[in-house]
């Protein structure tokens, strides 16, 4: 199948080499020429065969309402765009509302996998009507991981990105408790091994799991991370999660508190913060803050 990919950063630059492996005809834009295949959306949207197919991979918010509103422009009725960024699922709703009134086809889809994606594949949850979705079925089929799970189409526009949502906000939750029992064990005179505390913990027990398995890895490449200061950003959807959780008055205390205690992390030099810092690096490559050093 052919389609044309947007966005060639950590996730969609891998995306292309995945999709390529599997057989697949990518074109690739960036504003990076160097990561490009084309040097424009126009070049991209001329290089594809009807029926089209654009797979956007850019940040959230003003840089993808810019992109659908240039595809908008240069698409054709019966032609598909994808949203495979982290957007907020009511932005799903109004962008499928502005394509359809062109006959353009819209489907969001929450994308997990990090920098780890490409070998292993990325988990897809995606939203919009079966026609759309069936038709992009090869390509979800080589992104996600081998075996029967890993895919999903979640219901209607906005049902990616919303499951995407709650699953981020469950990873806040559990990356708390991973630094809240790490902290604990750093604080006791009793436990001097804490590293290999936690590798014990990744056969076995009943919270071994993928994020256990990258702390162990975080504390082999920093054994009390005293090279990360204990800050950590958030990427809005833990907030977004909390407040789908007010409107619909349903309670979630765990991811709550999660999220209030990253923006603890900005007040001051927290310890559970780094773990959670080191988390985030290494299943998704986000950015870490070193120690300030004395």
């Amino acid at each position: 199948m052919q389609i044309g990919l947007v966005g060639l950063g950590k996730m969609g630059g891998n995306m292309r080499e995945r999709l390529r492996n599997a057989g697949h005809t990518v074109i690739g834009y960036d504003t990076n020429p160097d990561k490009s295949d084309v040097a424009s959306l126009a070049d991209l949207v001329n290089e594809l065969e009807a029926p089209r197919t654009v797979w956007v991979m850019v940040p959230a918010g003003d840089p993808t309402q810019h992109v659908i509103d240039r595809l908008a422009d240069l698409l054709k009725p019966y032609d598909t765009v994808v949203d495979g960024g982290n957007s907020r699922w009511t932005d799903d709703e109004k962008h499928a509302e502005e394509l359809g009134k062109r006959g353009i086809g819209f489907v969001d889809a929450g994308v997990s996998g990090g920098v780890w994606g490409l070998k292993n594949g990325y988990a897809l949850m995606v939203g919009g009507e079966k026609e759309y979705v069936d038709r992009l079925r090869p390509i979800f089929e080589a992104l996600k991981p081998e075996g029967p799970y890993g895919f999903v189409h979640a219901g209607r526009v906005g049902a990616g990105h919303f499951a995407k949502m709650v699953h981020n906000g469950i990873e806040y939750a559990m990356m708390q408790a991973y630094a809240e029992g790490w902290e604990l064990l750093e604080a006791v005179d009793s436990v001097d091994n804490v590293r290999e505390v936690f590798r014990s913990w990744q056969d076995g027990t009943v919270i071994r799991s993928w994020l256990l398995d990258l702390a162990v890895n975080a504390l082999d490449e920093d054994e009390h991370l005293e090279g990360l200061r204990g800050y950590a950003q958030d990427s809005g959807e833990g907030r977004w999660t909390v407040e789908a959780a007010i409107d619909n008055s349903v309670p979630l205390p765990a991811i709550t508190a999660s999220l209030f205690s990253r923006f603890a992390s900005r007040q001051d030099d927290s310890p559970q913060m780094k773990m959670i810092a080191a988390l985030r690096n290494q299943f998704g490559g986000h950015a870490v803050e070193s120690a300030k050093k004395a």
